[in-house]
This record gives C-alpha cells, structure tokens and sequence, in this order.
C-alpha cells in the first residue's frame, strides 16, 4: 500500500522536470527579498506606539500565516507541468466552486461576503481563483489559434464565471485585476493587439452601462467621484474626514516621507495608525513615508526586475502551455503592483487590494506562493516540444 501510494503521489509531484540551470533564482531572490521587506514593517506596525491598545497589526499572526502558507510554493514548484495541465479543468471547477460556496457559508464584513471561515485563518477564495483562472486560461490558449469566434468565446467564458461571483459579493477591485491577466494572456498566445483594443473599450462601455444601470452599488460611486474630486486639492481637502479620508491620508503620508524618509518605525502613519489598511492595501503608503522616494523606488525597482525575470523565463520555455503559466504569473504580480500603488498614490480609485509578498492576509500568501512556486518550476522544467510555436518569443 505505502508503495502504490508513493507511485500515485509521484505522478504528481516530483523534481526530476526541473532544470537547475534554467531555474529563475534571481526572480526568486527578489521575491524573498520583497517578503522580507513585508515582515520588517510589519514588525515595525505591530511595535507603533499606535498599535499598543488595540492590537490591530498582529505581526505574530502574520508571521504564522507566512510559515503556514509557504508549502504552497513548494507544493507548486514540485507539481509536474503534465499532471498539472491535464488537471487544470478540476483545479479551475474547484476554484469557482468555492467562490460559489461564498453566499451560502461566507461570513459578512463590511457589507461584503467575500470570506469562508476556517480554523486558522478565514479563507477568501477570489484570491485563489485568480490563480485557477491563470491556468486554465493557459490551458484554453495553449492550443487556441484565436481565429475564429468560438475561439475567443473560450477564454472569455472562462474569465468571466469566476469574475461575475467575485463582483458579486461584492469585491469589484479584484474582479477586476482579472481583466489584465485576462488581455495579457490572450495577447501572450498570440492575439492581435486590435481585437484586445477591441475588448478593452467593450470592457469599458460596459462598465459604463453599470453605473448608468444602476448596477455599481452607492459605496463604489462615491469612491469613483472622490477619485474624480481629488484631482483637486481643495477639493480632496475638504473630503479628508469623510469619503477621501483614506485617499487624502495615503497621499499625504507618503509625500510626509520626502527624498529619504523619516526613518523606520518613525513615520506619522505608524504613530498616529490614522492610515486605514496600513499592513495590507496601503502598505506601501508607510513604506514610502519611512524609506521615503529612494528607497521606495528601490523596492518598487525590485519588484518591477522580479516580474521582468518572469517574464524572461517564460519567453526561454518552450512549451506554449508552461509558457503561458509562466507569463500569467508575471502579469498577475504586475497588475498588482500597478494597481496597488496607482490607488496609494492617486491615479485609480481607492480600492482593496493587497501588494502580493508585502502585504498581510493569508489567503493572499496562499495565492502568491502557490502562483509564484509553479511559475518557477514551469520555468525551470524541460519539454521536448519542437511544434512550430515552440521557439516562437514575444
């Protein structure tokens, strides 16, 4: 019995498809070094003169949530690529399974039920499908010519199941971090830049016809027209104790930070804990008030080199299906990135969303190593794969 169950688990998971010499270690390397650089402020939020009484920051149970979450890198790093793509339909199903589970068993939090509640953590399953939709996007475009409008339909169709039980909960900003993934892919595997142009502008004239329909709830209105609003400083002024509070604090601290910053632990977010979210979606708000311009820059330059190393490792790949894995990873950390720091510094609407690696929340820790684990071992594997797309490079 020991024996077959060792034969069935070595179906699935194994080493022998990674290559040490095409292994992503520099990519790894900064991904270690951005994880680190989210436990040190943390550390430092849960020690604020701020966080004394309530216990808002817990870095303790951060720490914990890393060290329960970090299988999951190993867990995908060690899948097999062909066990993985021949299952990738059950991996997808399970993920909207669980987003569908969320109205009937998820807990309720600030007008949203977005959560399912477990034993050591409470389980957000959007971020997990964000993972799922990445494969089985690959899986669709891995053998799609894109040609016709079935062949668009594919890819469409699934994107937009996970995305309409995502918006329902309602959690409209990481809904639509799938729109990206979603159009990177697609021109990844071949799309023309036209027709991806095409859908961006239906994406945009249906959002469009929400709002006129009446289909964006009131909360997300008046995000979108503080964002408007606070183009003017006058106006974002006026509106710091009432819907720009966030918008004007997250601003205001990091401009509070300068050239190079008010030191570690010393800035006025940490002190006053007036910055909502500030170990998760404002993260990088408290990041630039104490490292200030350089030193937010070299994080973000960090950031920015390892999404780069993904992107070059999955243009090495030579098998379309890895590659597009690969690729996908890559731009889910740089939709983030983009987002996360647009809305800290103004550019978008103020919407959740973490700074995957800096940030807490252990179902994003989940996602990001279960994603950035099989991004490095798809990277690093070899497929004797000589099809007419196997050298092609974007």
């Amino acid at each position: 019995m020991i024996d077959a169950l060792r034969e069935r688990l070595g179906r699935v998971l194994g080493r022998d498809h990674l290559r040490p010499e095409a292994f992503p270690f520099g990519a790894l390397l900064l991904a270690v070094g951005a994880l680190l650089v989210g436990l040190l402020f943390v550390s430092t939020m849960a020690d604020s003169p701020s966080n004394l009484d309530g216990q808002e920051i817990d870095y303790l149970g951060h720490r914990e949530k890393v060290l329960f979450a970090l299988p999951m890198f190993f867990l995908g790093l060690f899948l097999r690529p062909a066990w993985l793509r021949r299952y990738t339909p059950l991996v997808y199903l399970g993920c909207v399974a669980l987003l569908a589970l969320v109205p009937i068993v998820g807990i309720e939090r600030n007008q949203a039920k977005r959560w399912i509640q477990l034993p050591r953590f409470d389980l957000q399953p959007s971020e997990l499908a964000k993972i799922g939709v990445i494969l089985m996007l690959a899986g669709v475009l891995h053998a799609n010519p894109l040609r016709g409008v079935v062949d668009w339909l594919k890819p469409l169709v699934v994107v937009l199941v996970p995305m309409a039980l995502v918006a329902a909960q309602p959690d409209l900003g990481t809904a639509l971090t799938l729109v990206p993934v979603t159009l990177g892919l697609i021109y990844l595997a071949g799309g023309s830049g036209r027709t991806i142009v095409g859908m961006a502008a239906a994406g945009a004239l249906t959002a469009i016809i929400a709002v006129q329909g009446g289909l964006i709830r009131g909360y997300q209105l008046e995000r979108i027209e503080t964002w408007v609003e606070s183009f003017d400083a006058d106006e974002l002024i006026a509106a710091r104790n009432g819907p720009g509070f966030h918008t004007y604090h997250a601003r205001a601290f990091i401009g509070n930070g300068g050239l190079t910053g008010r030191g570690l632990g010393e800035g006025v977010a940490n002190e006053t804990g007036l910055l909502p979210e500030r170990d998760c979606d404002s993260i990088i708000a408290v990041v630039g008030e104490e490292w200030g311009f350089l030193g937010t820059s070299a994080v973000l330059l960090g950031y920015a080199l390892m999404v780069l190393g993904l992107f070059t490792s999955a243009s090495r790949v030579r098998d379309r299906y890895a590659r597009l894995v690969v690729g996908g990873v890559a731009i889910y950390f740089a939709a983030h990135l983009i987002i996360n720091v647009s809305v800290n510094v103004g550019l978008l609407p103020m919407t959740g969303l973490t700074l995957p690696l800096l940030s807490t929340g252990g179902s994003s820790l989940l996602a990001t190593f279960l994603g950035l684990g099989i991004a490095l071992g798809m990277a690093s594997h070899h497929e004797r794969n000589l099809g007419s797309d196997a050298f092609r490079r974007y």
